[in-house]
C-alpha cells in the first residue's frame, strides 16, 4: 500500500494528550524537550498538527488567542515545528497557511528565528520589533532598585489581571490565571498599596525563564527580576525588548549574556496593541 503524500495528510487540533508527542519533535529538531511549556500552551492555547504514518508528528503549532473567545483581540503563533525527515518538503507552510485561514480576520503575531522568517515574510507578516534573549547566572552587585516587591497572594489576582490587561492590550486571563500553577515564583512590584508591576520565574530544564516581566517602569522591572533572581539557584533566562536598553544592560552586568534575536512579526496589524514601554519580557516567545 503506497505511503500517502504529505499534502494528503489531515491537519488535526491536538489536545494534552499530544504532549509527549510535541516533546519528541522539539527533540528531534534539537530543541529542548520543554515538556512544561508544552503542557502550558497545549491547555492555554489550540495546539495543530500533522501526524506522520510511521508514528509521531510531521509538524505542529500552538495559537494562543487573547480577547474574547467569539472574536480574539490577537492570536500569537509559537512552536512552529517540523520533523527533521520531513523538513523542506512545505509541510511547514502549509500548516502555516491552514492556521492563517483558521484565524481569519484576527490579527496575528509570533517571534521569528532567523531560520523561519523568510518564510514568515512570504506569507505577509511583516517584522514590527524584535527581542534579545538573554541567559546566565544572575549576581547582584551595585545599588538596589528601590522599589517595594513581594510574593503575589490570591488577593493580588484581580489587580494584576486588570494591570495585565491595561498594558498588554487584550485579556489574557485564561493564561495569566494559570501562573500561579505554572510558575515557582508570582512576585508584585507596590507602591502606596497599588500594584505597579508584576513577574514569574518558571522552571524550563535546566534553567529558570522570567515572564511575563510587567511594570510601570525599568526601575520596578529591575526590582522584579532581581527579587525572582534571589531565589533561583542556577542559570535565569529571558527575552527583553530591545528597545529597553537601559534593562538589558543592567541585566548583562550582573552576569547574563546575549545568546540570540528573534524578530517580533504581525499579520494584519502594524504594530502589537498595549503599552510596550511598560512591557519588557513575554511570558515565552512562543505565547507572544
Amino acid at each position: 500500500m503506497p505511503t500517502p503524500s504529505l499534502a494528503a495528510l489531515p491537519i488535526r487540533r491536538l489536545t494534552l494528550r499530544d504532549l509527549i508527542a510535541c516533546a519528541d519533535l522539539s527533540e528531534d529538531r534539537g530543541w529542548p524537550r520543554e515538556e512544561h511549556k508544552w503542557g502550558l500552551l497545549l491547555a492555554a492555547g489550540t495546539g495543530y498538527g500533522i501526524d506522520a504514518t510511521e508514528g509521531g508528528l510531521v509538524t505542529a503549532c500552538i495559537v494562543t488567542e487573547y480577547g474574547p473567545r467569539e472574536r480574539p483581540d490577537l492570536s500569537a503563533i509559537g512552536m512552529v515545528l517540523v520533523a527533521e525527515r520531513h523538513a523542506r518538503q512545505g509541510v511547514g507552510r502549509r500548516l502555516m497557511r491552514h492556521v492563517v485561514e483558521e484565524m481569519g480576520a484576527t490579527p496575528l503575531t509570533l517571534h521569528a528565528t532567523p531560520y523561519g522568517r523568510p518564510l514568515y515574510e512570504e506569507m505577509g507578516f511583516k517584522v514590527t520589533g524584535r527581542a534579545e534573549m538573554v541567559r546566565g547566572h544572575f549576581t547582584t552587585g551595585g545599588p538596589h532598585p528601590k522599589v517595594f516587591t513581594r510574593p503575589a497572594t490570591a488577593g493580588d489576582l484581580s489587580a494584576i489581571l486588570r494591570l495585565d490587561e491595561e498594558i498588554f492590550g487584550c485579556d489574557r486571563t485564561h493564561v495569566i490565571t494559570r501562573l500561579p500553577a505554572f510558575s515557582d515564583q508570582l512576585h508584585v512590584a507596590e507602591e502606596h498599596g497599588r500594584i505597579t508591576g508584576y513577574a514569574a520565574a518558571w522552571p524550563n530544564m535546566d534553567n529558570h525563564v522570567v515572564g511575563p516581566l510587567i511594570a510601570h517602569d525599568t526601575e520596578t522591572a529591575k526590582a522584579l527580576i532581581a527579587s525572582l533572581a534571589a531565589h533561583i539557584d542556577g542559570p535565569l533566562r529571558t527575552d527583553i525588548d530591545v528597545r529597553h536598553e537601559e534593562l538589558l544592560s543592567w541585566v548583562k552586568e550582573r552576569g547574563l549574556v546575549s545568546t540570540s534575536f528573534n524578530a517580533v512579526m504581525t499579520y494584519g496589524i502594524s504594530e502589537l496593541p498595549g503599552d510596550w514601554t511598560q512591557r519588557f519580557a513575554p511570558l515565552t516567545v512562543a505565547a507572544g
